[in-house]
């Protein structure tokens, strides 16, 4: 395998730029450079030279092989936050050797080394992208773990589960104990409860790592652009008096109570000759039928026809033109705005409300296929259980990336004293 490096810190000038060589020969590439190289898990001060060449002075950390990020060999170098230091070091490193890493090799190699699984690999690629509070704790939790412990426990609960129906099956003759297909149907049934129970939070988790959308709805003229660039701090969307000049869909990403909120402003519905602004309207329509909420805008205090949901917000614009009761606010002078923004965040509050682990299409994917395989084994015969329990198995497996049945095996000749 390539001893491979790569700038672990972002590109460009500051106060420290850290590089990082993983693999086989990193701790003698670096050696060449750096000369005798602090104990694992020690750090040092030293001089990096290419030959006659000072590259740098440079704190250096060495990691030997399965102590390290990848479980390989590993060297960080800490070195002064100046680009042309990096490129130096960098062509050093290949000069001896080494190769650039591409985009994700060190944590592919962490996953092929089992000190992740793929369920950590996806919170911390969630971690990394994370923009506000709750997609922080989620990732964390995530990229801790949690989700593949889970799945290491239904999946040792569901092998024991198969052990007992191979048992009873495969070895009818033998002296073991009573009721070994209603043991297996215990768990299985214990297994499929737990995981629908996680599959209950996955839609408000998927709403915490993307984000809560918004959609400001409308007809022309009710003051949705103006709301926006209200909420956004900042002239985002074109104002004007004239109806129709907001033609596209317009985002901006808020930081709403520490959730992620998209916040779209689209264009005034109405009936429409014009082939631009109809695609504009068209793609307003598409964009508020898939948003998490919506917030009806009118002068009227009226809700859009065919697009008002549970849970929407139907609020009066230009309050200071049309005062009266019910949810007002005003663009011009920020009236009404804070009870807006505090109705916004109730409504996130209630959808991402027992927000679980599973925050990924794919997760849930799996999961589900499990529980739906585990529902056939509840209604099938002995045989037929066992191959519906192995696929249930299966998913679990993927669920993490790894697929494996030598240890469903091997539990049925652990768990029983078969042919003695």
């Amino acid at each position: 395998m390539d001893t491979i490096f790569a700038e672990a810190t972002p590109p460009g000038k500051g106060g420290v730029s850290i590089v990082r060589l993983s693999g086989p020969q990193a701790r003698a590439i670096a050696a060449r450079l750096a000369g005798d190289l602090p104990a694992s898990h020690q750090a040092g001060t030293r001089r990096l030279r290419d030959g006659d060449d000072a590259i740098d002075e440079a704190l250096v950390l060495a990691f030997d092989a399965g102590r390290s990020f990848t479980g390989d060999e590993t060297v960080e170098f800490h070195l002064h936050g100046a680009p042309v230091v990096v490129s130096r070091l960098s062509a050093a490193l290949r000069k001896h050797g080494a190769r650039q890493a591409a985009a994700g090799e060190f944590t592919q190699r962490a996953f092929l080394a089992g000190r992740l699984d793929l369920t950590q690999v996806q919170g911390l690629s969630d971690l990394l992208a994370a923009e506000t509070e709750a997609q922080r704790r989620l990732a964390v939790q995530n990229a801790s773990g949690l989700l593949g412990k889970r799945a290491t426990e239904w999946r040792e609960a569901l092998s024991e589960a198969g052990a007992l129906l191979l048992a009873d099956i495969d070895f009818p003759d033998e002296d073991l104990e009573n009721g070994l297909i209603d043991a297996a149907l215990e768990r299985i049934v214990a297994v499929r409860e737990s995981i629908e129970a996680t599959l209950a939070g996955s839609a408000a988790a998927e709403i915490v790592r993307k984000g809560f959308q918004v959609a400001i709805v409308g007809p022309p003229n009710a003051g949705k652009s103006t709301l926006l660039n209200r909420l956004a701090g900042r002239d985002v969307a074109i104002v004007s008096e004239r109806p129709g000049t907001t033609r596209d869909v317009i985002e901006v990403r808020l930081d709403l109570n520490g959730a992620a909120v998209s916040l779209f402003d689209t264009a005034g519905l109405r009936d429409s000759d014009d082939v631009v602004e109809g695609e504009g309207i068209a793609r307003a329509r598409r964009t508020a039928e898939a948003a998490d909420l919506r917030i009806h805008l009118s002068e009227t205090g009226e809700a859009q026809a065919g697009l008002l949901c549970p849970g929407d917000l139907v609020v009066t614009s230009k309050a200071d033109l049309h005062p009266g009761d019910g949810l007002r606010v005003s663009a011009q002078t920020g009236a009404g705005l804070d009870a807006l923004v505090s109705e916004i965040g109730e409504r996130l509050a209630q959808r991402i409300a027992g927000a679980g682990v599973v925050a990924h299409e794919m997760q849930r994917d799996r999961l589900a296929r499990a529980a739906r395989h585990l529902r056939e084994a509840e209604r099938s015969g002995a045989e037929f259980l066992a191959e519906a329990l192995w696929q249930a198995i299966h998913e679990l497996e993927a669920l993490v990336g790894r697929v494996d049945i030598e240890d469903y095996l091997d539990l049925v000749f652990s768990r029983f004293c078969i042919g003695k």
